[in-house]
């Protein structure tokens, strides 16, 4: 991988959070042109904090993706996945031979493939991307990126300062990483809110958390291999205790969505069979469980 500091033109679609935190990062670093369009720069509610943070940054806010795209030669998007296509669709006829770019927005690799499938015809070199961090981390926030502009993009931006990985060619490898990581990681938040909500109610609140926390003081992993193993064996015991729990939260004048959730999940893989089938012996990993499950639903 290159080391060498390759000034870049750099264009930005989105000056929100991320694009405000990559862009003042970057131009900090030394990077001198940085342009970056926003639909919402010139009219709007925000126009004013979206202006001040390009003034600060010294990041060149243009009108239009034309302008964007004359602008710039590796262009990241970081727009709400929600509208990644209709940002496609709009540089679709702005973009050329000449351009790379990424789409950094949290999307499924399904969206990245169709934002790929707009931008076909310009003939710029296309690939996807996916944050792992926050901006709390600052421009430097790990990054993951694959498909056909991958490597370039971690090459031009990784010696600016940037952490970025390239983890393949196949277009949606990076996306489908971060958004499947997302049901563990935003369903723990989720969780986290409505098992604290309830326990306050009890006046248990900080003997829960401790509790939890104390079974899961080890790396993940352990975790993982602990559960899942157990879990094909055992799933319709954890799902009639999930429902005794989304009884408590519903007690507790919380509405159980992420306990009913659960035990529905756990109620799915006990109908498996899976006990049955193993005679009741726990598999020797997780890796042989998630075989052993896929199995069953095949076989369904």
């Amino acid at each position: 991988m290159s080391v060498h500091k390759q000034q870049v033109r750099l264009g930005l679609v989105g000056y929100g959070e991320i694009g405000s935190t990559l862009g003042r990062g970057l131009r900090g670093a030394g990077l001198e042109q940085v342009a970056a369009y926003d639909k919402h720069a010139f009219d709007g509610p925000f126009a004013g904090l979206i202006q001040g943070r390009a003034r600060e940054a010294g990041v060149t806010l243009v009108r239009s993706t034309q302008d964007l795209a004359d602008a710039a030669d590796l262009i990241v998007s970081v727009t709400p996945g929600s509208v990644s296509l209709e940002s496609a669709a709009a540089l679709a006829g702005c973009l050329s031979e000449r351009h790379v770019f990424s789409d950094f927005a949290s999307a499924t690799p399904t969206i990245k493939l169709g934002v790929a499938e707009r931008l076909a015809g310009s003939g710029a070199c296309v690939g996807d991307g996916s944050i792992e961090g926050t901006p709390r981390n600052g421009y430097a926030m790990p990054i993951l990126v694959s498909g056909p502009s991958g490597e370039r993009v971690r090459d031009l931006l990784v010696p600016w300062g940037m952490t970025i990985a390239f983890v393949g060619d196949r277009l949606g490898t990076a996306s489908g990483i971060k958004i499947l990581r997302s049901v563990l990681l935003k369903g723990i938040e989720a969780l986290t809110d409505e098992m604290m909500l309830a326990a306050r109610h009890y006046g248990v609140d900080q003997a829960v958390l401790a509790s939890a926390c104390k079974t899961l003081a080890r790396p993940w992993m352990d975790t993982v291999e602990a559960l899942i193993p157990s879990g094909v064996i055992h799933a319709r015991r954890r799902s009639e205790e999930l429902e005794m729990s989304a009884e408590a939260v519903a007690d507790a004048g919380i509405d159980p969505v992420m306990a009913r959730a659960i035990a529905a999940r756990l109620r799915w893989k006990a109908e498996l069979g899976l006990k049955e089938t193993l005679n009741g012996i726990e598999p020797a990993t997780a890796e042989a469980a998630f075989d052993a499950i896929v199995g069953a639903m095949t076989a369904r």
